[in-house]
């Protein structure tokens, strides 16, 4: 039997593509604001009342971005999982929830392929599953917090 814990488990290395694949969402997801330009998603948020639509929006977009490399790198992931997790809820019961559970919605058929509606709330519930999978198995193997946590142990 394995224990997930061990660090000689096989499960241990379970959280790193889990933590990889999770975070590039975020980073792809910010990079995508960032170079529309923020005032673009600004503009959405004041369409749903977001106080200080310009200000949320950037803090998203940076919460996105920062966060998303956090996790990638493996570092202070218990903590940078609360915000992004906040910030899947908020958007899941604003926006997404909608539009129902499945995240592909076909609306249409067209000579170079199917139309797609907007997203519903699946792929939130599934970003909230996996950062709070990680945050609550730890950043595991190939991390930065392991690296730290090594260098602080032996003295370094």
């Amino acid at each position: 039997m394995f224990d997930v814990w061990n660090e000689k488990s096989p499960r241990w290395w379970a959280v790193v593509p889990l933590r990889v694949i999770v975070g590039y969402g975020f980073v792809a997801h910010g990079v995508a604001k960032w170079m529309a330009g923020p005032e673009k998603f600004g503009k959405l948020l004041h369409v749903i009342g977001t106080p200080a639509p310009g200000a949320a929006a950037w803090a998203v977009m940076l919460l996105e971005i920062i966060g998303g490399l956090a996790i990638i790198a493996g570092v202070f992931v218990e903590i940078v999982s609360i915000p992004l997790i906040v910030s899947m809820v908020v958007a899941m019961l604003t926006i997404h929830i909608h539009y129902g559970y499945s995240s592909i919605h076909t609306i249409g058929l067209t000579a170079t392929g199917p139309v797609f509606g907007p997203p519903g709330y699946e792929i939130n519930l599934l970003y909230i599953a996996a950062l709070a999978a990680v945050a609550l198995v730890g950043s595991g193997p190939l991390s930065l917090d392991r690296w730290l946590i090594h260098r602080i142990r032996s003295g370094r």
